[in-house]
């Protein structure tokens, strides 16, 4: 398989919802950073896509432009529309991801977003007002990293 078909499984996958076939494109090692989770690595990022996969609702994904810059690298587009937290706010959010490829397997997973843009969207008012600051997007990174560890524990 090569470099694109591997991004292509990884991403129709996700649109699937199938996190099993989602870890299966990872290589063992993998090291996943976004504005939300921030670097995982260890088993994390693979326990982030089960984690999101389980818990979506009123999910949609799709995926555009992807680009191999060279070998190892390579970018796409991708943007997923949910609805978050308990109020159910629709969230659609653009993402472009930049992944180093090695051996047939993601071995690096960049997601960068507008985080700002983001908490407008899934925190109302409260992130309208303060999601552009330090103090709520560390309290955002804290609470996802919060999530993350109790599901781990829990499974």
């Amino acid at each position: 398989m090569d470099n694109k078909e591997l991004i292509e499984k990884f991403y129709s996958a996700f649109q699937r919802l199938d996190y099993t076939t989602m870890q299966s494109c990872y290589a063992n090692d993998i090291i996943f950073n976004d504005p939300v989770f921030g670097i995982l690595q260890n088993g994390e990022p693979q326990a982030m896509w089960e984690m999101l996969c389980k818990r979506a609702q009123n999910f949609s994904l799709s995926y555009s432009h992807i680009e191999l810059i060279d070998k190892e690298y390579a970018t796409c587009n991708w943007t997923a529309t949910y609805l978050f937290g308990k109020q159910k706010r629709k969230v659609i959010n653009h993402i472009k991801a930049y992944l180093k490829i090695k051996d047939g397997l993601i071995v690096e997973h960049t997601d960068h977003f507008n985080l700002y843009k983001w908490s407008k969207q899934a925190l109302g008012m409260m992130g309208f007002l303060f999601g552009w600051t330090s103090w709520m997007q560390n309290k955002i990174k804290k609470q996802a990293l919060d999530g993350l560890q109790k599901f781990m524990k829990e499974k």
